[in-house]
Parts: C-alpha cells; structure tokens; sequence
C-alpha cells in the first residue's frame, strides 16, 4: 500500500498512470504476478526501447519494482507490482489548521448490545470464545484489534476538544468495516447504521465479507477460512448533510448533533434488527485488515468572534 498524505506528492504517480500503456503494465502484472521486460514488450506489441522508458516511469513512482535475474539465456529483468493499493489523502494533515484528532480502537466501546454469531480479537489470541457476547465485557477488549456480530450495535464516546469560542463544523469518522457472513462471503449485503449522539445518520451497505487474501495487516495467525479485510470508509457530517465517501446517506446536518464546549460525543455502529440486508457488522481495528487503523475522527471547527458585549 503505498500512502500519499500531501497531495502535491502525488504528482509522480498520476504522471506515471496517465498512459494506457502503463495501466496495461499495471494490469498485466495484476493477472501474472511477474513479467520480464521482452514478455511484456511481445504482449503489448512495443519495442525494447519504448518498454523500458514505461517501466522506468512506473518504477521512479514507487509502483513496481524491478529486478535482475540470472536465466538459461542470462540475466533478464523481472517486473512485479510494488503496491495493491494506493491512497492519496486529500485533505491532508497540513491543510486545515483548525481540527481535532483523535483514535479510538475497535474494543475502545462504552457501550454494546450484541447477538451472535460474534467473536472479539486481539493480534495475539480470541478473547474467550467464539460465539458468546459475555466476553464483549472482558477487560482484555481494550486491546481488541477485530470483532464481529450478527445484530446489534457497539457505542464509543469521542473525545471533545471545543473550547467555548470554537464551533463545530464538521465530524468526520474512518474505518475499515464489512459484513458478518457465516464463514464469509463476499456477496453477503449489511445495512450498515450509524448514530451521533443517537441522532441516524443513515446507513451504507456493505456488499459482503471478504476472504479472497489476508488482510495486510492481519497477524500470521489469523484463521484464513474466515473475514480477511473489509472496506475503508469516511463518514462525514456537515452543514449539507450526512455522506458516506462523498455520497449523501442521510439529511442530519452538523448542527443536528449539538455538540458544543462542553458536550459529549457519541458514535454507534448498528447492524439493527430492523434493517432490510440483515448482514451484521465486523469492524476491523489496528492489527487486522488492510489498515493499521482504528476508528479515527476529525472534529472540524470555526473561532467564534464575540461581541464586545459578550466578553
């Protein structure tokens, strides 16, 4: 995975996916694994001289690697994609000055009401046992890196950082979320919902669970007959409403919440009873997944300019 948080670093690697050429590098290395110079040439019907300058590009991008290799008609140069995955954060961590941020990890809740199947993680052993929602109230779920449930929900209490002259304008909350398939299944819908201080936001819909390869982060020890990695989303709530990766979910506004100075934030993840793809939820935390993530969020605000008279 390769992560661009400025965005003016991302220039090499839009230059580099610019051509169709390059994206059919790309492509053909996604189905064969590795290719050498004179196979992709013959594919692609280019000369030696006219692949090299492609694989020279997508290599100063940082978007395959290359390497020498000795063979029976001697030393040949061996192509294999670097990255699966590539994120450009536009927002950035130097582009607005006026946030909060803040983590929170999957067994970080303050709150749960679960119904199995269920299990609860950590990157190093399953607390008790599978299947049991007791063991959602153990301690050792602090340290939780992945846990899963049919219906329910769990509730964590975000920190609030406002002083009494700043005003929140947006919230934002990322996470790597799927459904919770028996087994798994990639095509296994959830509706997914989500609350801020028990206000609905809306639902996604997750389309499954997924299995096809573990997860980048995921612990060695992992079961690979179950979830592997779910799918990254930001939830944003602001002034025009709720939106899940840019798409509106919902009509509830930033001003909706009432969160203020002194307020308390809360954020609900429900796989609830009442929905139409009764799917559940496994929600991928720090040590499992394809990110080394919990539950971040951005508290968004504005300085409120007083009257004198107020002062």
């Amino acid at each position: 995975m390769k992560n661009i948080k400025n965005i003016y670093d991302c220039l090499p690697v839009c230059s580099a996916l610019s051509s169709s050429v390059r994206i059919e590098i790309v492509n053909q290395l996604l189905k064969n694994k590795s290719m050498n110079l004179d196979n992709l040439a013959k594919i692609l019907g280019l000369t030696n001289g006219a692949i090299t300058a492609h694989i020279k590009k997508l290599s100063e991008a940082g978007i395959i690697n290359v390497t020498i290799s000795s063979g029976v008609r001697g030393s040949q140069k061996l192509c294999t994609l670097a990255v699966d995955k590539i994120i450009i954060d536009i927002i950035g961590n130097d582009v607005q000055t006026n946030t909060y941020d803040f983590e929170v990890d999957v067994g970080q809740y303050s709150d749960y009401q679960i119904l199995p199947t269920c299990g609860i993680v950590t990157k190093d052993t399953i607390i008790g046992e599978l299947d049991d929602p007791r063991y959602f109230s153990y301690p050792e779920r602090f340290n939780a890196g992945l846990l899963w449930f049919t219906e329910g929900f769990v509730e964590y209490k975000i920190p609030n950082a406002l002083k009494q002259n700043q005003k929140a304008i947006e919230l934002q909350f990322t996470f790597e979320i799927a459904s919770e398939a028996p087994g798994f299944s990639s095509q296994y819908p959830s509706d997914i919902y989500f609350y801020v201080n028990e206000k609905e936001l809306g639902y996604w819909t997750s389309p499954g669970e997924f299995n096809d390869r573990p997860g980048i982060v995921s612990p060695n020890w992992w079961f690979k007959n179950l979830g592997q990695y779910g799918r990254y989303k930001m939830l944003i709530i602001n002034k025009d409403g709720t939106f899940i990766d840019g798409l509106p979910i919902g009509n509830t506004t930033i001003e909706d919440l009432g969160i203020y100075h002194n307020s308390s934030i809360t954020f609900k993840i429900e796989a609830p009873s009442k929905a139409a793809n009764k799917g559940g939820v496994t929600l991928f935390g720090k040590s499992f997944g394809d990110y080394p993530d919990g539950i971040k969020i951005r508290l968004v605000y504005e300085n409120i300019i007083q009257n004198s008279s107020e002062k």
